[in-house]
C-alpha cells in the first residue's frame, strides 16, 4: 500500500487529468480566435466543461458498478481514459478550419463528450486516492494532486501551444492522446485496495452525505474557503495588462513564475497539512492568501519587482490552501461512497468558484482594482470564521501529523 508505485500511479493519473483541460480550456480559445471565431462563440464554448460541475449526479454509479467484476476503480479509470484517447485520435483527423466554421457544433459536442469521459475518470481517480491514502498521507497526496494537475495543464495548454505552429492540429491532438494513454499505464501494474460496494440504494447513498454531522456548516466551509481566491484571481490578468505588463512579461510571470510557485505551494501545503491539525493548516493558509491578495493592491505600474513578488506570493498561498481543502474533503468521505462524496464536494467548489469569477468583473469595475483585491482579501479572511466554527463542532478528522 505504501509502495513507490502507488505514488507514481497517482502522480501520473492527476497529470493526465490536467492535459485535456490545459489543451481545450487554455490553448483552444487561442486557436479558435486565430481561426476567426467570434468572442461570443469562444465564450459559449466554455459550456462544454459543464460535466465537471455536474459529475456528482452520476458519481454514485461508480461506487456501485464495476465494468470488470471486482475492479471498481481501475476499470472505470482505464475505460474512460482509453475511450477519450480514441475520441481525440479521431478528432485529430478532422481539419481545424472545418471544425471552426461549418463544424463548430460538432466540435462542441465532441469536446462535451471528452469532458464527460475525463470528468468520470476524475471521479474514479479521486475515489482511488481517498481509499488508498492513509490520513497521514492525504496532505502530501493532495499536494501531488494539485501539482500533477498543474503540470498537465502547462504541458498541454502552454508547451504544446508554443509549438503548435510547428506541430499542427493533428500532431498536437495526437500528442495529448499519447500523453493521456502513457499516463494511465502505471495503473496496469499497481492494484488499488479493493472497493466494497455500499448496501443501501443509490438515493440513500447520495443523500447520506447530508445525514453526517453538521452537513450545511461543512458545505458552507468548502463553498466559501476558496471563494475569495477565485474572486480575486479572475482579475489578475486584466490588472497586469492595464498596468502595462507585456504579453511576453505576462507569459514569464504566470506561465513560468506562477506555475512553479503554485506547484511549490501545493507540495509544501500538502506536506504541512500532513504534519499539523487540519484546522491549523486551513487557517494558516487563509492568512497567507489574505496577505497575498492585499499584495496586489500595493503594486504599481512599472515596478516589476513588486509585481513578481505579488504573483509568486499569491500562487504559493493558493496552492497551499487548495491542497489543505482537498485533504479535509477526503477526510469527510464515507466508506463505500468515496466517489460520490468527493465528487459532490468538488462540484460545490467548482460551482462557487464560477460564481466568484462571474462577480469579479463587476467588482473591479465598480471598486477599481485596489478596492477589488481588498474585498478579495477580506473574503479570504472571513472564511477563517467558518474554519473555527467547523473545528469547534468537531467535524475535522482529529489527526496530528508527526
Amino acid at each position: 500500500m505504501n509502495s513507490p508505485l502507488k505514488w507514481f500511479a497517482l502522480i501520473s493519473l492527476y497529470l493526465v487529468q490536467g492535459l485535456p483541460h490545459g489543451f481545450f480550456g487554455q490553448a483552444m480559445p487561442v486557436l479558435l480566435r486565430e481561426q476567426g471565431v467570434d468572442l461570443k462563440s469562444i465564450g459559449l464554448m466554455s459550456l462544454v466543461a459543464l460535466p465537471w460541475a455536474l459529475k456528482f449526479i452520476w458519481a454514485p454509479v461508480l461506487d456501485r458498478v464495476s465494468i470488470i467484476p471486482g475492479e471498481y476503480r481501475r476499470s472505470w479509470i482505464l475505460a474512460m481514459n482509453h475511450t477519450a484517447v480514441l475520441v481525440l485520435i479521431a478528432l485529430s483527423f478532422v481539419p481545424l478550419p472545418w471544425l471552426t466554421s461549418d463544424g463548430v457544433l460538432a466540435l462542441a459536442l465532441v469536446l462535451m463528450a471528452v469532458n464527460l469521459l475525463t470528468a468520470t475518470q476524475d471521479i474514479a481517480t479521486d475515489a482511488v486516492a481517498v481509499e488508498n491514502l492513509k490520513p497521514a498521507e492525504r496532505g502530501l497526496g493532495n499536494g501531488i494532486q494539485v501539482g500533477g494537475y498543474r503540470v498537465g495543464m502547462v504541458l498541454a495548454g502552454g508547451v504544446l501551444l508554443s509549438f503548435f505552429n510547428h506541430l499542427g492540429w493533428q500532431f498536437s491532438l495526437l500528442s495529448v492522446a499519447a500523453l493521456m494513454f502513457v499516463g494511465s499505464l502505471p495503473l496496469y501494474f499497481w492494484k488499488p485496495r479493493a472497493h466494497t460496494k455500499a448496501e443501501q440504494g443509490v438515493w440513500k447513498q447520495w443523500s447520506g452525505f447530508f445525514r453526517l454531522d453538521g452537513p450545511w456548516l461543512w458545505l458552507a466551509l468548502i463553498a466559501l474557503y476558496k471563494f475569495g481566491d477565485a474572486f480575486g484571481t479572475q482579475m489578475i490578468r486584466p490588472y497586469l495588462s492595464d498596468l502595462g505588463v507585456t504579453l511576453e512579461q505576462m507569459g514569464a510571470l504566470l506561465g513560468i513564475g506562477g506555475f512553479l510557485a503554485g506547484l511549490s505551494g501545493a507540495l509544501l501545503g500538502g506536506w504541512l497539512t500532513g504534519r499539523m491539525p487540519r484546522a491549523y493548516a486551513l487557517v494558516l493558509f487563509l492568512l497567507f492568501e489574505t496577505v497575498a491578495m492585499l499584495g496586489y493592491s500595493l503594486i504599481s505600474a512599472g515596478d516589476m519587482f513588486t509585481i513578481w513578488l505579488a504573483v509568486i506570493a499569491e500562487h504559493v498561498a493558493g496552492g497551499m490552501a487548495t491542497a489543505a481543502l482537498f485533504t479535509v474533503m477526503m477526510d469527510r468521505c464515507r466508506e463505500h461512497s468515496e466517489g460520490a462524496d468527493y465528487a459532490f464536494q468538488s462540484c460545490v467548489v467548482i460551482i462557487t468558484g464560477m460564481v466568484a469569477g462571474a462577480l469579479s468583473g463587476y467588482s473591479a469595475t465598480q471598486l477599481g482594482y485596489v478596492g477589488h483585491f481588498s474585498v478579495a482579501a477580506l473574503l479570504c479572511a472571513a472564511a477563517i470564521v467558518l474554519v473555527v466554527m467547523v473545528s469547534r463542532r468537531g467535524l475535522f478528522l482529529q489527526y496530528r501529523g508527526s
